[in-house]
Formats: structure tokens, C-alpha cells, sequence
């Protein structure tokens, strides 16, 4: 090997290095990102609820309600289809089908499991929280904060990301 295909090598290197940091910082940025903006997202959806006078249901448990829609779901279902993120689903559930904002009936085929929906004063939330977002979706456009191309973009790397995530939690075991 000469001299000069030496200090290539180290130059790219060098180059691989310092875009690996680059690289490093920028995922540190965006999880830190991810992170803010769901609290983000909380905090205004507290705020519009504070701002209707509605007292009696949480952010979470709001876009609980706004994930499940139209749904009849179990339990379990809710974190596996991603409608629900939190670690305590059974204290929300059972707050939300006190307060009647979702109805409850045991599964005919598995009577261990519970199936979940919405009654009317849950729909109506939903369309509270969905009307939100539209605004915001309006908003974001109008103002030029994000076009439907960076959306677009944005949604298919976290995509990525998330099935890059899933991936190392189903080969770790």
C-alpha cells in the first residue's frame, strides 16, 4: 500500500467519523425532539379543553378517545395499535368508562377479554380533538411551517425509525 492510498484511507475515515458525530447528534436532536412534541401536543390539548371548560378528562385520556374513534377494541389492542402509549391503560379505561365517555362489554368469544368503544359523550370528544388537528393541519400549511412534502417526508422516516426500533425489541430475546 503507498503512502498516498494510506492517507485516503485516513481521510475517509476521518470524513466517516466526523458525519458518523454529525449523525449522532442530529438522532440525540430528533428523539429529544419526538419527546418535546408529545408533551407539546398534551399541553395544547389541555389548553383547548381548559379553553371549552371541559375538566373531567385528561390529554391522555383524550387522545385515547380520539385514537379509538369509530373502533371497538380490547384492552391489549390499544397499545398494539398504537392507541394508547402510556403504561397504566386500566386506570384510564376504567376513569373513562365511569365518567361514560366509553362502554365496556366482555368479549363473547374470550370472556376474560373486554372490548372498548366509545358512547356518545366519547364521540364527542373525539371530535373536539379532531377538529383540533385540522386546525393545526390547516395551519401548518397556511403558515408554511411544514408543505405536504416534508410531511409526507417526515411521516416515512419515523416510520423507518419505528420499525427499525421494533425490529431490535423482537431480535434482542
Amino acid at each position: 500500500m503507498s503512502l498516498h492510498s494510506e492517507l485516503g484511507v485516513q481521510k475517509d475515515n476521518t470524513l466517516t467519523n466526523a458525519q458518523n458525530a454529525v449523525f449522532m447528534n442530529n438522532y440525540l436532536e430528533a428523539l429529544t425532539l419526538v419527546e418535546r412534541l408529545h408533551r407539546l401536543l398534551l399541553d395544547v390539548i389541555k389548553d383547548e379543553f381548559e379553553r371549552l371548560g371541559i375538566i373531567e378528562v385528561n390529554p391522555v385520556q383524550a387522545l385515547l378517545l380520539f385514537n379509538v374513534g369509530t373502533n371497538e377494541v380490547t384492552a391489549g389492542e390499544l397499545k398494539s395499535r398504537g392507541y394508547y402509549q402510556g403504561s397504566n391503560v386500566s386506570y384510564n379505561l376504567k376513569k373513562l368508562v365511569t365518567l361514560d365517555y366509553m362502554h365496556h362489554n366482555r368479549c363473547m368469544v374470550d370472556r376474560r377479554a373486554v372490548r372498548v368503544s366509545l358512547t356518545e359523550k366519547g364521540r364527542r370528544i373525539h371530535e373536539i380533538v379532531a377538529k383540533l388537528f385540522e386546525r393545526h393541519s390547516q395551519g401548518l400549511q397556511d403558515r408554511g411551517v411544514v408543505s405536504l412534502d416534508g410531511m409526507e417526508h417526515i411521516t416515512a422516516s419515523l416510520r423507518r425509525i419505528e420499525r427499525y426500533w421494533g425490529d431490535q425489541i423482537r431480535y434482542i430475546y
